[in-house]
């Protein structure tokens, strides 16, 4: 059954970090400089965490993205997402890269609005090729 928006919990917690970067199977040492770490919660379960990082305000930043439960994305979750990005630090673009073999991810992202923009092979650790995805401030729907 489908839980109401008010059931979930946004939190902002950088101590998140290891768990996004253990479940993409990464260490976090990708990570320079400021980041910050968003969890995604359905009362006390925790299903999703985003790391907002290479922030360059009045710019651009890159987010990632790990979830382990699919009920982590909704209308408020979005709308908290992409204000923080376009209104708080006021960036002109997000970016995204997702590997070629993670098709839910890529569906994802494209029916939020962002846009392919570019192929790296075998960049990922796994030898596999990624996609790199933008979205501008003029193309968000979601923080207006």
């Amino acid at each position: 059954m489908k839980q109401p928006s008010e059931f979930y919990n946004i939190v902002y917690d950088n101590s998140l970090v290891d768990w996004i970067c253990d479940g993409l199977k990464t260490d976090k040492n990708w990570l320079e400089g400021d980041y910050y770490t968003l969890g995604f919660k359905l009362g006390h379960k925790l299903l999703g965490g985003l790391i907002y990082h290479n922030i360059r305000p009045n710019r651009d930043l890159w987010m990632t993205i790990y979830t382990t439960d699919k009920r982590w994305c909704n209308r408020r979750v979005l709308k908290v997402i992409f204000s923080l990005a376009f209104n708080l630090w006021q960036v002109e673009r997000i970016s995204i890269s997702v590997s070629v073999n993670n098709k839910s991810c890529r569906k994802l992202v494209e029916k939020l609005g962002f846009k392919q923009e570019g192929l790296s092979r075998k960049y990922m650790d796994d030898g596999s090729d990624c996609l790199f995805y933008g979205m501008l401030k003029s193309e968000n729907e979601w923080s207006k």
